[in-house]
């Protein structure tokens, strides 16, 4: 399964566009951030280029899309299947295989595991209203395949 344009949009869209490195907003610090939320090699001060910040998107694509497809052991829908990826692409793949979330998920409590996106709203231990929206946003497109 692949992230579908619509899912893509959403992430580009959640995510934003940086060409310069960024501190993570939460810590100040680590992780560095660059192009679509690509954080792997990324240092501060470094700079790419749109094309670079494509290049990335759709590598980061292919590593959480994987990592989705390891950890869910149920029959997911296109919609769903996105939201997950979106979900993973901003919280990492350990959060998602370690998340009630998942656990909800592969025992086929779709419901359940929909309600657990809100629950990952904070940064830091800080409730932010872009993650709370993100989630948001996440929990509908994932009940919208259902």
């Amino acid at each position: 399964m692949k992230t579908s344009a619509s899912g893509i949009k959403q992430i580009r869209e959640h995510e934003g566009v940086s060409l310069k490195a960024y501190p993570d907003p939460a810590t100040g610090g680590d992780p560095w951030t660059i192009g679509y939320g690509s954080t792997l090699g990324v240092y501060p001060g470094m700079v790419i280029s749109m094309d670079e910040a494509e290049e990335r998107l759709i590598r980061d694509l292919e590593r959480f899309e994987r990592g989705v497809l390891d950890a869910v052991k149920v029959p997911l829908s296109q919609r769903q299947f996105d939201a997950l990826v979106s979900f993973s692409f901003n919280v990492g793949l350990a959060n998602l295989r370690s998340s009630t979330l998942l656990k909800k998920l592969n025992a086929r409590d779709y419901t359940g595991a929909a309600d657990q996106f809100l629950r990952w709203d904070k940064a830091n231990g800080k409730r932010m209203q872009g993650l709370a929206n993100r989630r948001a946003a996440e929990r509908s497109l994932f009940l919208s395949g259902t």
